[in-house]
């Protein structure tokens, strides 16, 4: 006979089920107890249609893998969905709200939605939440009890996590990260300030900081606009990475001015929070790891904990797929 847990999740349950939607596509996948993807698969999000469109095509990604993995998707076996989904969202009620790159969704009940048509325990969170919680529970912060996770990428996302629990703050909003401003003259935010880390730190910065360094006089070319087809309007993140690991000196010079725009962050950071550790995911981080080591001596500048150079920096275990591990560990955090 099958035991049940608190949350009616049976105890024999060994596999999760991850769904990450983003404004075109959702990836959903299988993921056992130890945190490995056993299948994944993807299709087309309709972002652009009604809300009961945007759910068929969750549905549509949910049943795929079902249809694949029918033996570990059995519901004596399935823990629950997990879901990670652009916000603002409230993740105590599985609401989205208003994503900009949802527009289908507006207030959407998408746990309630998801548990209707599939019976079973759903979760939703923002994405650098869930991914956090994924890195704490089976990947590189496995062992640390509080946890800073930041994901690098288009945008700069941010999670904290106590004791394998995301921290949410009074009302769900805790741990935007992302939007600490670190140059109050700085470039304007989407979200309307100016300065924040992400508006100077995040891929599109680091390709327009390239952008305007190409512009100057330079006493040799760089790989950047040759890997740009000579045009400056192509330069992007992944570009200045390339040409960075081909020894472009340029390269070198924006992702060297980057990094010590993350180590002013990452100063505050600990002044406020202390972890014990500091995990990265995101393409712009898998990047940006050959400057950990600049950026942690760069600490002491910045940080008022005369012990900050202790914490480590690490790249996470996730970095393509954290947003279906993320998703998954939100129902194993429930176990």
């Amino acid at each position: 006979m099958l035991r049940s847990g608190a949350n009616g999740v049976s105890l024999a349950a060994s596999c999760t089920l991850g769904v990450d939607i983003g404004g075109t596509k959702v990836a959903a996948g299988l993921v056992d107890s130890s945190g490995e993807i056993l299948y994944q698969t993807r299709v087309p999000m309709v972002a652009n249609q009604d809300a009961a469109a945007g759910l068929c095509a969750v549905e549509a990604a949910i049943r795929a893998v079902f249809a694949e993995r029918q033996e570990e998707t059995a519901p004596a076996r399935l823990a629950g969905i997990g879901v990670c989904s652009p916000g603002p969202l409230d993740p105590r009620s599985g609401v989205v709200i208003n994503p900009p790159n949802l527009p289908c969704w507006r207030n959407f009940p998408l746990a309630a939605e998801l548990h209707r048509i599939f019976k079973m325990p759903v979760h939703v969170d923002n994405d650098a939440n869930a991914a956090g919680l994924a890195e704490a529970i089976w990947g590189e912060a496995k062992g640390f009890r509080y946890v800073f996770y930041a994901t690098l990428g288009t945008g700069i996302g941010t999670g904290i996590i106590f004791d394998r629990q995301i921290y949410y703050g009074r009302t769900g909003c805790a741990g935007e990260g992302g939007h600490m401003t670190v140059d109050y003259q700085g470039a304007q935010c989407g979200c309307g300030k100016r300065g924040c880390i992400e508006a100077v730190a995040a891929g599109p910065a680091i390709a327009e900081r390239a952008r305007k360094k190409l512009a100057e006089p330079r006493p040799s070319k760089s790989k950047i606009a040759e890997l740009a087809g000579g045009d400056p309007a192509r330069v992007t993140a992944e570009i200045v990475g390339e040409a960075f690991r081909k020894g472009d000196a340029l390269a070198s010079e924006v992702l060297l001015e980057t990094a010590d725009l993350l180590a002013v962050w990452l100063g505050d950071i600990i002044n406020l929070l202390e972890p014990d550790v500091i995990v990265f995911g995101g393409g712009v981080a898998a990047m940006m790891s050959a400057f950990f080591g600049h950026i942690r001596a760069q600490m002491p500048r910045w940080s008022y904990n005369q012990r900050c150079q202790e914490i480590p920096l690490l790249l996470g275990r996730y970095v393509a797929d954290a947003g279906i591990a993320g998703a998954a560990a939100l129902c194993q955090q429930q176990m």
